[in-house]
């Protein structure tokens, strides 16, 4: 029997809908205790939100949390429980800093405590399986989510009510009759080191490029103070007239630009001109990979606030593998 560590955030897990309709998250203690006991568990509250309220301060405290539970003997492995809207977003974070080979599982709900049909109980017991598995310690951190259980890297929310919202990261496992079966364990690169202070203030805007849009956006964050800007072109990473210049101009006076796709799939490949994501590279622009636009924010936020090096971004933005097992 192993001792999972469960640390709640609030999210749709914990939430009953109010008499106006409305859900509001409560405590985790009360899911936890549909855990058919197969493993121990004890459970610390983190903080008790809707996940799109959380703020880089709130990431910050969760990783802290998930440091010191791994960090006790008497825990194997911890699981998170986190509204689905921004999940993708703190558990790569978490994962970009996780430098234990204990498992760490983030599980949600699509349906409220309260629901005839809930579905955060089944979620939390296989949560808590995964977390427990020896077969996946040094898997970094994960997301377990309706029999599937898979990397935090990738990730992206990409339905508003399936029963599994989650797409993108690499099937790491999943349950079969309530067993579970581990089919790969990903590469990780090193950890990078934990958030600080400064992360809770770092300013990392997202400017999505669409037919016809202007750098006005873009132009507008670099100059009130943005840390870093990730830019989420069309296609392969382009970007319309007047942003190869704004790119430029931005990297030269010292605000990283992180080049993402809007599309949901696949990753940035410079091949373009006339603006596209050729010039925007050799413009200073750096390359995201297959990171979605949301999860290279967290890595430039991270990264700003330590704060790294233009070439240290590079590097740390190097497309993780899995092998398969």
């Amino acid at each position: 029997m192993a001792h999972i560590k469960i640390l709640a955030t609030g999210g749709t897990i914990a939430s009953r809908t109010g008499r106006d309709g409305a859900a509001s998250a409560g405590r985790a203690e009360d899911i936890a205790a549909s855990l058919s006991g197969r493993h121990s568990y004890s459970v610390q509250d983190i903080t008790n939100a809707n996940s799109f309220r959380l703020r880089l301060a709130d990431v910050r405290i969760i990783a802290e949390a998930v440091r010191a539970a791994v960090a006790d003997d008497a825990v194997d492995g911890v699981v998170v429980t986190h509204g689905t809207d921004t999940m993708e977003e703190t558990a790569f974070a978490l994962d970009l800093v996780h430098d234990s080979p204990k498992p760490v599982v983030f599980t949600g709900a699509q349906r409220p405590a309260d629901s005839p049909v809930a579905d955060g109980p089944a979620n939390l017991e296989e949560a808590v399986t995964a977390a427990a598995a020896a077969g996946l310690r040094n898997a970094g951190v994960l997301i377990s989510f309706a029999g599937q259980v898979q990397s935090a890297r990738g990730a992206r929310k990409v339905h508003t009510v399936a029963a599994n919202p989650f797409a993108g990261g690499v099937e790491v496992a999943h349950f079969v009759a309530g067993t579970l079966h581990v089919t790969a364990i990903p590469v990780r690169p090193a950890p990078l080191p934990m958030p600080g202070e400064d992360f809770d203030n770092a300013r990392v805007e997202i400017i999505v490029c669409a037919l016809g849009t202007g750098p006005e956006l873009f132009n507008h964050a670099v100059h009130t103070g943005a840390s870093a800007i990730v830019l989420a072109g069309t296609g392969m990473g382009n970007a319309g007239e007047g942003f190869a210049e704004a790119v430029q101009d931005a990297v030269h006076g010292g605000c990283p630009v992180v080049l993402c796709t809007r599309v949901p799939a696949g990753p940035v490949v410079p091949a373009y001109g006339a603006g596209g994501g050729l010039d925007l590279v050799r413009a200073g622009a750096i390359p995201g990979g297959d990171l979605a636009p949301v999860q290279a924010r967290m890595l430039a936020a991270l990264l700003t606030s330590l704060p790294a090096t233009q070439e240290e971004i590079l590097q740390a933005l190097t497309t993780g593998t899995s092998r398969s097992r």
